[in-house]
C-alpha cells in the first residue's frame, strides 16, 4: 500500500495556499473546482498535501494533536524566514538527539506545522 496524500479543510483557500506555497515552499500540482468546493494538491515526490475549501463551511476544526512535518536543510534559516514573514514560532527549537532539531508554527487555520532539520 502506498500513502498518497493528507487532506485538510481550510476556511480561506487563498490564504492557506499562500502559506503552503510561500512559507512552506510547496509547489501546486493540481487545482480544480467543483460546485461549492475547490481543491488544490501541493508538493513534490510521492506524497501530496490536499487543501479543500467548501463554500459556507465557516470555521475549521483541525484538532490540537495533529501536525504536518516538513524537512528543511537549515533550521536557523527557516526560523529566520518565518520571523521575517511575521509567522510566530509556537514551539522550539527543540533538539531531539544528536542530529535532529525542530520547531513548530501554525498555519492560517491553526494546524500545527513542524519543520525538522536532520544533520
Amino acid at each position: 500500500m502506498k500513502f498518497l496524500w493528507t487532506t485538510i479543510r481550510v476556511s480561506n483557500l487563498e490564504r492557506s495556499l499562500g502559506f503552503y506555497q510561500e512559507i512552506v515552499g510547496l509547489p501546486v500540482r493540481n487545482r480544480m473546482a467543483h460546485p461549492g468546493m475547490e481543491l488544490v494538491f501541493l508538493g513534490e515526490g510521492e506524497t501530496a498535501l490536499e487543501l479543500i475549501h467548501e463554500a459556507g463551511l465557516g470555521k475549521v476544526d483541525l484538532g490540537a494533536h495533529v501536525s504536518l512535518g516538513f524537512q528543511v536543510s537549515d533550521l536557523d534559516a527557516s526560523m529566520a524566514h518565518m520571523k521575517a514573514q511575521g509567522i510566530q514560532i509556537t514551539g522550539g527549537p527543540i533538539k531531539a538527539g544528536p542530529t535532529t532539531r525542530f520547531f513548530f508554527v501554525k498555519d492560517p487555520d491553526g494546524m500545527n506545522i513542524q519543520f525538522v532539520e536532520e544533520r
